[in-house]
Order: C-alpha cells, then structure tokens, then sequence
C-alpha cells in the first residue's frame, strides 16, 4: 500500500508519537512518502522527506487561474465551502490557506505519485491540502483529528467539511471522539490509541525517597497549568515536604514561569530545564518518581488529549499524579494505575506526594498498574495495524460505493 504522510512539521521534538507510527508503519510493509508543509528534517528512519519549499507558492499564479477557467465546477466547489464556516483565527486561516495552495501547487507531482491514500495527520493545513488534493486529483484522503484540531476555539476552520470528505477520521481520545461523533458518522470515525515502538526498561522503585523528584515534561503554555503547578511546589514546600523538582519543555511562558519561581523562592527546587531530546528526556524519567501533569482547560477551549510523556513515564515506573483532563482520565485510573486531583487543591496533591514518598506497597501497585495499562494500550505496532486495517477497509468500502 502507497501512502503519502502529510504532516505539519517532521520530526517535531513534542510529536514524537507521530514518528512512531511512521516507523511502525514501513515496518508493517506501507511504501510512505511523507511530505512536510513547514520545514522539518531531511530524512528520516533512511527515508528522504518532501519538505515543501513556501517558495513554490509562486505558482500559484498561473495554476489558480487555469483551475478557475478548466476545471470551474471544481473550482466552484472548493470556492463555496470557504464561506461555509468563519475562520476562528487568523493563524487558523492562513494555515488552512496553506495547505491548499500546496495541494494546487503539487497536483501534477501527485498525479505521478499516485498513491493509494493521502492521510493527514492533523486537521488543519495536512487535512486541507488532502481535501483539495481530493477535488482536483481524486484520491482518497483520511484525517487525523485531535486536541487542539477538535477544541481549540470551537475546532478547526472546515473541520467539519474535511471530516465529511475524509475516508476515515482517526482519533486517538474518547474524549475527542465524544465531540466527533456529534458529526461524524461512527462507520468512519476510529478511536486508535498512539504507542511506543520500544518500551523503556521498568525500572526499580527507589528504596529512599527522602527527597522527591518530581519531573514535569511539557510545552510551557497555559493548557499546561503552570500556575497551578507552581502553588503544588510552594505547597510541598510549606509542608516540609523535600524535593527536587525538573520541568522539561520550551514555550511563549518561560520568562512568566521563572519570574514567578524566583519570586516565591521555589528556584532553588524547581528547575527548567528546557528542550531536551527524546533520549535525555528518557534519562530524566529514569531519574524521576513523580510525574506531574497539570492540564487545564485554556481559555480558548484549547486542552491536550492524552500527552505522550504520560504512557511513557507509566512504562518506565513513574508514578503519574495529573489534573483530570481529556484523555488522561482514559490512562488513569485514580488510585489504580496513577492519580488524580484538581489543580485547584494543592493540598490533595501534597497528601498523595507524601504517600508516594513513604508507602512502598502503595507506590508499587501504582507502578505496575500503570505499566500493565501501557502493555495493553500502548504497543505502536499493533496500534498502527489498527490504523493500517481501518485505512484499508475503508478504501475498500469507498471503491465499492
């Protein structure tokens, strides 16, 4: 099977599950060409990636209007579906612009390519460019749609024209398949769960844990709830709890973040540490007892679905304690396989610190719990044959209809 991989930018540090799918994808016989729209690498896993050049747009100007004048009701088409819904932003906009003007651009190099599937992994420019590669080629293209592409601001622009289009709807959350459903028929909608290509070793519980160490891997943005966060760590602190505490990740929110551990004199135990690879960040994990996952809500409807570093520290035996947000709550199971508490009620998290830090059999259960659930749900090979089989009944069922 041919598969053309569009994606937004590839590889991406915090996206690394993508890669793993990728790679789980060629190891199960897919022929993929993946294409990024913004920059990325050269190659990967070996294989040579079509990174789209901003400067081909140029194009645009003679191609456009050979579409309007051969090929109108095309044109027509496309053209009324953009005043179907208003852009919730700018940025969603231009994006989605984006995506279709490559699919314009690269219409006779796709025709040559001739893939079986165009899939998407995101919703915005990768589901734009399948959606318009759809109307001037006629290939089958599938969408990803998750997180930020679901809620943030109601959900991307033309979301529900590309989910319509769209041969298959993949999710990863029940909780973004909950709002898909509303609108996408269930024969293609799939909730298939990411995974890892190779589990980290499960390593053993610390025999002293005097002073915690609590690890946060995320983007330093508002759905993370630093605030939050940072009142957990003064709580720990005015409590007499000892810690030592890494937060892994880069965002519009590192100044604001340090300048607010400064001020509470938490700088001395909390500390950036910034962009970190996938090895080191593993590293960190081996380090670490605790992982803290403070997800909120944000004030666009933007929230996460289930962050990667979440099965991957319950793999390595860290003991997760996390907001109950989105697909978290499909991982955790609170008191079972990790816990749960509201971010607003620091005090919950500091009690539950303390039992980490002094019960054995308590931090145990937890640990093998949660890697019990990674066993199950987490394998990227068998979650990509899911995907894999899904892509392939469904083109099976588009020939027929």
């Amino acid at each position: 099977m041919r598969i053309l991989y569009v994606t937004t930018t590839f590889p991406v540090y915090s996206e690394t599950f993508l890669q793993r799918e990728a790679h789980a994808l060629r190891d199960l016989g897919v022929e993929l060409t993946i294409m990024s729209l913004h920059r990325g690498d050269a190659e990967f896993d070996g294989l040579e990636i079509d990174r789209f050049s901003k400067w081909e747009l140029l194009a645009l100007i003679w191609r456009l209007p050979l579409i309007v004048l051969m090929r109108f009701p095309v044109f027509r088409k496309w053209f009324k579906e953009l005043f179907t819904h208003r852009p919730p932003t700018g940025l969603s906009f231009w994006a989605n612009m984006l995506g279709m003007g490559v699919a314009v651009v690269r219409e006779p190099q796709i025709r040559s390519m001739n893939p079986d599937l165009v899939h998407c992994v995101w919703s915005a420019d990768p589901a734009s460019f399948g959606w318009v590669t759809s109307l001037l080629v006629g290939l089958p293209f599938s969408v990803g749609a998750h997180a930020y592409d679901v809620f943030d601001r109601g959900g991307d622009w033309l979301l529900r024209t590309k989910t319509r289009e769209a041969i298959l709807v993949h999710t990863s959350t029940e909780s973004a398949y909950s709002r898909l459903v509303d609108f996408v028929p269930e024969k293609k909608l799939k909730l298939i769960r990411r995974g890892m290509n190779q589990f980290p070793e499960f390593k053993l519980l610390r025999s002293e844990r005097e002073v915690l160490r609590i690890i946060c891997v995320a983007r330093l943005v508002e759905k993370k709830g630093f605030p939050y966060q940072i009142e957990i760590y003064a709580a720990l602190r005015d409590a007499g709890v000892a810690f030592e505490a890494r937060i892994i990740g880069e965002g519009e929110l590192r100044n604001e973040i340090e300048e607010e551990l400064c001020k509470r004199g938490l700088d001395d135990q909390v500390f950036l540490k910034g962009r970190l690879s996938q090895a080191e960040t593993m590293k960190e994990l081996a380090w670490a007892d605790i992982l803290f996952h403070t997800g909120v809500i944000g004030s666009t409807g933007d929230r996460d679905g289930l962050p990667n570093v979440i099965p991957e520290a319950m793999a390595a035996g860290v003991v997760v304690v996390a907001s109950p947000i989105s697909g978290v709550v499909e991982a955790i199971e609170d008191d079972v396989s990790g816990i749960l508490r509201d971010v607003n009620d620091p005090g919950a998290w500091v009690s539950e610190c303390q039992r980490i830090q002094h019960e054995d059999a308590f931090s145990e259960r937890l640990r093998e719990e949660g890697r019990a659930w990674v066993d199950r749900e987490s394998v990227a090979s068998r979650n990509s044959g899911k995907l894999l089989y899904a892509m392939e009944e469904c083109l099976s069922s588009d020939k027929k209809a």
